[in-house]
């Protein structure tokens, strides 16, 4: 009961008010970003929220969180964040360290020594990805043997004891190994669950009182489903991992403005020491001196000359995006429900130069041509100067017709952007995507070397 008075008084304290500092049009921009790119990528739902000057902006669901029965996404949702869920591991290395029950530079072999090269990796190594121990999970999808349950041991007995990938240090690999073996270590070195404590270290002191543990059991019925498609098929309910599977590495599973708390305590650098922030948030160097990008747990890099912190997620049916601007106090987390997508990543993409104020790049002479011919083919003209007298036999009064007949109910596009450019046939080839609330169309055109256009088409 005392939880839930707690968690009822921060929702009034940290979410109402901080609601009203988007205004109503940069919500309807984000809302028409978020539901175009639904739109076009067919992905089922996303539950949003948007850190602005240090505090939670706009919380937002979109889409239905089930399909059949149907049932719409709210904010109040639980997703899987996959390996998002790394950063809150090495948050957890990094408390012990604070502690001196562990260090950074310990090596491995103090903990696991049966691992391979285990007194050569460090749990820095772990951490940062450059161990050389090879990923268990690369794959999006489930394979069948992950589908029963498994232990974080069975996992290291089976691909911690191969030979490396590389010698420690030298190279940088993505591998959800690394976190189970720093998942065991941390709790050798705490002598306690993770999830226990990353509970109390971590989840309680931040208010994030709907963190749940996916690797133990399900989500509830009542947070969203999970999909995954075949090919260009319908959306079908993605297989569950079996538990243990996701230990330390994507166990994790919360609402949208649960991680918003964790990005505000990121930026505020509040809940570790600030040394610890500075091992997290600097990229780690191979040992010949090679920048990797990734400190611990987190991609540190730079966007439009804006400091970022970032990590995506992924577990079966589920795909997660969380973009933070610590100089810009300003974050972006995007969480889905549906398997192998760029939804989440396409949609924080969309949304950041939003919320940070960067003007979108003026167009080019090719997009400013071609969006005009769109728009006057919309209201039924074209100007047949710009174009071959080829085009201009295809472009017949019925074709002028079909045009305009199709295009004006769509209304003026959200974007139109060039996509590609190459050399074919002595001609220029161009592909433009075009954004609409519902739906996104493709124009292709060819230019000949005086200027005019041999092709203009509009395509699904």
């Amino acid at each position: 009961m005392l939880k839930s008075l707690l968690a009822a008084l921060l929702t009034l304290l940290t979410v109402s008010p901080a609601a009203a500092q988007l205004p109503e049009d940069l919500k309807s921009k984000v809302d028409a970003a978020v539901n175009q790119i639904l739109s076009s990528t067919k992905v089922p739902s996303a539950s949003i929220a948007i850190v602005k000057d240090g505090r939670i902006a706009y919380l937002q669901a979109y889409g239905l969180a089930r399909l059949s029965p149907p049932m719409e996404a709210t904010p109040q949702m639980q997703y899987s964040i996959g390996s998002i869920s790394k950063q809150f591991t090495a948050a957890a290395v990094l408390l012990l360290a604070q502690e001196g029950k562990l260090t950074l530079d310990d090596p491995v072999s103090k903990y696991l020594p049966e691992l391979t090269r285990a007194h050569e990796v460090t749990l820095r190594m772990l951490l940062s990805h450059t161990s050389g121990y090879q990923d268990f999970w690369p794959e999006d999808y489930v394979m069948t043997s992950m589908m029963v349950p498994a232990t974080a041991q069975h996992i290291l007995d089976v691909w911690a004891k191969k030979p490396l990938d590389f010698d420690p240090g030298t190279q940088w690999q993505y591998s959800n190994t690394n976190y189970v073996v720093a998942g065991l270590i941390v709790e050798q070195a705490s002598g306690m669950p993770l999830i226990d404590l990353l509970e109390k270290r971590v989840f309680l002191p931040l208010g994030m009182n709907d963190v749940y543990n996916s690797d133990a059991s399900r989500l509830p019925a009542t947070d969203p489903t999970g999909y995954e498609r075949h090919a260009l098929g319908p959306q079908r309910p993605s297989p569950l991992e079996g538990a243990g599977w996701m230990f330390a590495a994507g166990e994790l599973a919360m609402p949208a403005h649960d991680l918003a708390l964790w990005d505000i305590s990121v930026i505020n650098r509040s809940l570790l020491a600030p040394g610890s922030y500075v091992q997290m948030l600097t990229p780690v160097r191979l040992k010949n001196g090679a920048g990797t990008g990734y400190g611990l747990g987190v991609n540190v890099g730079e966007r439009d000359g804006h400091k970022t912190i970032e990590h995506s997620g992924e577990v079966s049916g589920f795909v997660s995006e969380n973009l933070v601007f610590p100089n810009d106090r300003a974050a972006v987390i995007v969480l889905t429900n549906e398997m192998a997508t760029q939804a989440a990543r396409q949609i924080a993409d969309q949304i950041a130069p939003m919320i940070l104020g960067i003007p979108a790049p003026p167009p080019t002479k090719a997009e400013a041509q071609a969006l005009a011919i769109f728009n006057g083919l919309a209201d039924g003209h074209i100007d047949r100067r710009l174009f071959t007298s080829f085009c201009n036999a295809y472009f017949s009064q019925q074709t002028v017709e079909d045009f305009a007949s199709s295009l004006k109910p769509l209304g003026p596009p959200l974007s139109f952007k060039q996509t590609k450019e190459e050399a074919r046939g002595g001609m220029t080839f161009r592909v433009f995507s075009v954004a609409f609330p519902e739906r996104a169309l493709r124009v292709t055109t060819y230019e000949m070397p005086d200027g005019k256009l041999e092709q203009y088409l509009v395509l699904p």
